[in-house]
This record gives C-alpha cells, structure tokens and sequence, in this order.
C-alpha cells in the first residue's frame, strides 16, 4: 500500500507537468514542485516510498499588490549542498550537524510582471520551506492577505493537537484524533500515518511575521492560517522580505522526531556575539507557594515576596547547590485582581516588605542570584514604556535572569498607538512576535537572559538570540495544584512529542508534596515521585526550576539528591525509546562531564522497557544510581512509594526499566575511575 501511494504521487507530478525536486542527503526525502496548467505552483513530500504530503497549494496574497499565486513559469532552479557543524553555547547537545541539500526554485510571472522565489531545504531530518519575495516594482509596502500553503496528509493520519486562536493561549490539554477531525490547531501538531512515519509541522525562524496556525479544509488538507492583527491585516511587510521556514519533520519512529535539529539549523547563527553570560542551572523560589494558596502576589499578612522569605529561599538554595531564587510579586501593581492590572505594574519600585537591594546582595554573598520577575499581565506599551529602566535596575543589581509573564486571554495583548487608544492584539501575532524580539535584544545589552511565560511559540529563535534561554507555552506544573483541572495522566507522554519538539520549556518539574489536598482532591499531581524526577531529564530546559517548597524537599532527602546531582545543560541528548502520548526513555551526557542520566516517563498504564545502555561509553564501568517505582507504586495509591538501588553496568548490557501506573524512572550512571572497586 505504501509503494502505491508513493508511485501514486510521482504519477501525478509528472502528468501535471515539468517537475523540480530535491532529495535530503540520505535520500530517503524527496520533495517536487511543479506548475498546474494555471501556472500555480503545487508541491509534496515522500518519504522513501510514503506519500506524506500530496499535491499541496504554495503563494502569497497581497491588499493592494498582485498576487504571487498563479500565472508562473519556472525561470530558475538552482541547488546546492550544505554540510557543516556549529556548537551550542547551551543545549540538549553541544555539537550540531548542518547538512542539506537546497532548492531555490525562481517563479516569474509575465502579466502582471512579478517574481517569487521558493527555497526548499531537504534535511535528512525533515524539509524547511519558505517564500523570498524580491524587491520589485508595486510591492514596496505589502499587507499579506493569505498564505495559501497547505499540507495536505493522508485522511486516516492520527493527530495529536492543541486548539489555535483559543482564549487559553496554548494551555490546552491536547487532543487525540484522526487528522480529519482536527479543526484550528497550534503548531507543532504531530501526525502518525497509517505505516508508522511521524510527521511534525510547525516553523522556523519566525521573525518580522505572524505564527500560522493549522486550518482543516477537509480530508486531511491543512491549512497555514496567519495570526491577524487587531484590524485583520495577517502580515505588514515590505519587500524585499522572506517568511519563517514551513517545516515538516519526518521520522521512522517517535523518538525521531525528537533525535532532530531541524528547527535550529533553519535558523540564522549567534547574532550576539558572545554569550558566555547565558548561563544554564537550576533555580528555586517564591511561586508555588502562591498557587497552593499559602501565600499571596499581592501585599498583605500573607503577601510571599517578603525580604524574610526571599533570604529563606536564598539560604536553601545556597545550601543545595542552586543557581538562582525567583521571586514573584515582589514590585507594586500585584493588589486586587493583577490578572487585570497591567496598566499599574510598576518595574522598578518594590513592595514596602520588599528590600530588593539588600536582597540581591544577598544572594550574592550566599553565592547564587536573584532571579527577575516582570508580569505585564498582557499590558504590553505599560511595560515597553519602563523596560530600559526596569533592565537597568536588574543590570545594577547582578541580576542575570528575568522570567517574563503576560497573563492576558489570547488576543488580549494591550497596546497603545500613538493617539492613545488601545487596541488588543494576539500573542502570536505579528505586533507581539516583534515585541518579544525586542524585549530580547534590550536585556542582551545588559547581559541579561528571558525566560518568557504566556509567549509566543518557540521556533528555534534560541540560535540566533541565546539569552531567550527557555519559555512556556504549554499547560505546565501549576495546573496541577490551581486554575482547573489537573493535567490528564497522558499529559506529559504527549508533551515531549509534541510543545517539546519547538524547543525548552519552563515546565517547572519536582513536586514532592504530591497529594496537598488529601489523597482524594481533584487537584492533585497525577503521577509517582519517580516519575517528577524523571522529568528533569525527560523535559529538556537549561534552566530547570525545583518547584515544591523547600521543607518538602527537607522530608524526602534521597529523591532531592537525584535533583541535585542532575545538570541541566547537556553534551548529547538521545530519545532511545517511546510512543507519542503513551512512554518516553530519554538519556542525556552531562556538558563538560562523563555521566549520564536517563529519565522514562509512562502514562496511566504500566510498563517494563529493556533499554541497551549502548549509549554509554565502551570499555567503561558505571554506577547506576536507579530512582525507581516501588513494587506497589500507583499515581493514584501510593504515588511516594519509590525503590532506590545502585548497580555497576557496562556499555554492552540491558536494563530492565518498570514503570507503575502514572510512574516514571530516573537514574544517574556515574562514571567509575579505573581500577575503583
């Protein structure tokens, strides 16, 4: 069946007529362009002999300029070959092949006269795709009104997909269905076909334009729908421009699609010099405490951002061997509702409870530093209006980290023209796509680093801005103590194939209190100890939060050690094992170091994996330090019940791995010195 569909494909390319294509470097990827008899461009993609996208739209449409769509001839195609490496200043790896193979297929049109160029990049990994339109005459000043690319996949693909254009932004729990039955959906979705290729789709390189998200037009054709702005123009752009890179990973197996660099090598280098101030670790502080509702953001008897508690926070990070303290709710503009407060947030006048000097200091004697905090609640020109001031502040202080916040429903970003009316615009959409660049560049200046909550979606930008260091985007830890319903016990298994696939994520993982409201609350974590220290190896971030309260951590001394010992910035990162919403075993090498780590996550059903610890380096003896789930261990039943055991293991052997119902494993392979017994 595959054959036939594949053979089915090139058929068809050849009776449209005259073809181009270009092949990845292994082969197994192929896409072609062609002209339809109305000289619209079409293409697919196959991979070996599956037809993964077949005879799909491309072009562009303009307000007030003729559109790149139709009425073509191929005026050029000219390829070339790429293969290079580059190095990560941080990572899930240090090193990154970069190797292509590349179409630039030049379409000129007659009448109206006009040009339009499609440059496809074949990776063995997946295919990038985007539109370059050159400077020419009646295309100065362009507003985009469609972009017409489509991915149109097989009718009976599984899809696993969050809603797009929601008022949740991208906190959704993802659905799974048949392709057909996805309607709006946020990128990456990923895709399974029916003879076990994964497909992702998302983008790369998104500056300067709106995200897309999927539009269903029926029978698995898919649709790229631009995020508009508040007066419905989709794209405002100048020519020459290029749009982000389409981009449709392409793998045998789940964990291929996450054994991938597509997203980064799409993207343009290091545009900040040196970066050597950006650095990875891991961090605590005053936040979870809030959403269990002990203390409050805002002033008050139980106002959390006291300088007592932040010093209590520094004192156990110091302690415990972590980098930073977050502190939430420390500025004023947090009293009444600050999920509406965004016009008063101050930035750089603290709470009267607050010392922020003689905190900063101090966590500068104890050896580690305040992390900065900055919610806008979705007031972006409130904030934009203090941001050099309020960068200057952090910068004065050694402040080197800011977590940003925009906690605003999706298409209620705030800004102010220059008349002084508001208008509301959409978090992923042009107008915010450029904002977050510009929040980037100004803390860049000063050495410092962003890790951006309600943000737009990540899209490999970490390349080219290394201080935008992680993000969320996703339903994280929170939802499982406040806010609605916990995350589904598929939740996480789903995560890593999916939101994971555009790069980190602040999912702040390490809850340890797992039942704060008593074994049979709703709202509760639903998963075993092991399992939340399996994602800190599992979910990939090079700044990892140690979520739960510091006497929580204080109870359970062996399971905090595997959080003190894992690093959060990595040599090398392989997916050895999984099943898109169902398990992962992922393995990582510590950066600058010889361990390794593995961390297996599983969903409400229970599991045993053998995994060849052929990862690990030959001619080597390791201690296997295993966090395991215990004999009886249940999310639900005995979610604390854990086994802890060491064994020496070599590269050549098998490691049997049980995970219980919503459990996990987690294991450290300390590398033993020669002749050590």
């Amino acid at each position: 069946m595959a054959m036939r569909r594949g053979w089915f494909i090139l058929l068809l390319v050849a009776a449209m007529g005259h073809a181009e294509s270009v092949s990845s470097p292994d082969g197994r990827i192929t896409v072609a362009v062609t002209l339809n008899d109305a000289g619209a461009p079409r293409y697919s993609v196959t991979f070996g002999e599956i037809a993964v996208v077949s005879d799909s739209a491309l072009g562009l449409s303009f307000a007030d300029a003729p559109d790149l769509v139709s009425g073509f001839e191929i005026a050029s195609a000219e390829t070339r070959s790429a293969d290079s490496t580059w190095e990560q200043p941080w990572g899930e790896r240090r090193t990154v092949r970069d190797h292509y193979n590349e179409l630039a297929l030049t379409l000129a049109a007659a009448s109206p006269e006009r040009e339009l160029v499609i440059r496809i990049r074949a990776h063995d990994d997946g295919v990038g795709l985007r539109y370059e339109v050159p400077e020419q005459p009646a295309y100065e000043a362009l507003v985009v009104t469609d972009e017409l690319t489509e991915f149109r996949m097989p009718s009976d693909a599984r899809a696993w997909w969050i809603p797009g254009r929601g008022w949740n932004r991208y906190e959704f729990h993802y659905t799974e269905s048949v392709v057909t039955d996805l309607t709006l959906a946020h990128t990456p979705a990923t895709f399974r076909l029916a003879d076990g290729v994964h497909v992702s789709l998302h983008e790369a390189a998104l500056v300067d334009y709106p995200a897309y998200v999927l539009e269903q037009r029926g029978f698995g054709a898919l649709k790229t729908n631009l995020t508009p702005w508040s007066n419905g123009d989709l794209a405002r752009v100048n020519a020459p421009f290029a749009t982000p890179w389409r981009t449709i990973h392409l793998a045998a197996d789940a964990t291929g699609l996450i054994n991938s660099d597509l997203l980064l090598n799409l993207n343009a280098p290091n545009a900040l010099g040196d970066v050597s101030w950006v650095r990875p670790g891991k961090y605590v502080g005053i936040w979870w405490e809030m959403h269990l509702d002990i203390a409050t953001w805002g002033s008050g008897d139980r106002h959390g951002a006291t300088t007592e508690n932040a010093k209590r926070y520094i004192d156990f990070a110091a302690n415990h061997g972590f980098d930073g303290v977050l502190v939430e709710g420390w500025n004023t503009g947090w009293d009444g509702d600050w999920t509406a407060n965004g016009s008063v947030f101050s930035f750089t006048e603290a709470s009267e409870d607050f010392d922020i000097e003689a905190v900063a200091g101090y966590a500068l004697e104890r050896g580690v530093r305040l992390i900065g905090h900055h919610e806008t609640s979705g007031h972006v020109s409130n904030y934009e209006s203090q941001l050099d001031d309020a960068l200057d502040l952090y910068e004065r202080l050694g402040v080197t980290q800011i977590k940003t916040g925009y906690v605003a429903n999706g298409g209620d970003l705030q800004v102010e023209d220059d008349s002084g009316e508001l208008r509301r615009e959409w978090h992923d959409g042009q107008f915010a796509v450029g904002h977050f660049i510009r929040v980037l560049e100004a803390a860049a200046k000063r050495g410092i680093s962003i890790n951006t909550h309600e943000p737009v979606k990540d899209t490999g930008l970490r390349r080219t801005y290394p201080n935008w260091i992680t993000r969320e985007g996703a339903r994280g830890q929170e939802y499982n103590a406040a806010w609605a319903e916990p995350n589904a016990l598929n939740h996480n298994a789903t995560l890593v194939y999916t939101r994971f696939l555009s790069g980190p994520m602040d999912f702040t993982p390490g809850i340890f209190d797992l039942m704060h409201q008593g074994s049979d609350a709703t709202r509760r974590v639903q998963s075993t100890l092991a399992h939340q220290l399996a994602l800190y190896v599992v979910f990939y971030s090079p700044v990892q939060m140690a979520a739960d309260l510091p006497q929580n951590y204080l109870a359970r001394p062996e399971a905090f050690q595997f959080i003190k010992d894992v690093p959060a910035d990595w040599e090398e990162s392989i997916a050895i094992a999984g099943s898109v919403g169902e398990y992962l075993v992922q393995t990582r090498r510590e950066r600058a170091g010889d361990d390794w780590f593995l961390g297996g996550i599983t969903d409400g059903t229970a599991r045993e994996v053998r995994v060849s610890l052929g990862f690990l380096s030959p001619d080597t003896r390791y201690e296997a330090q295993l966090y395991a789930d215990g004999a009886d261990a249940h999310w639900q039943s005995a979610p604390y019940e854990m086994a802890l055991s060491t064994r020496e293991v070599t590269a050549g052997e098998t490691l049997s791995l049980r995970m219980a119902p919503g459990g996990g494993v987690a294991v450290r392979f300390r590398r033993l010195p020669a002749g050590d017994e």
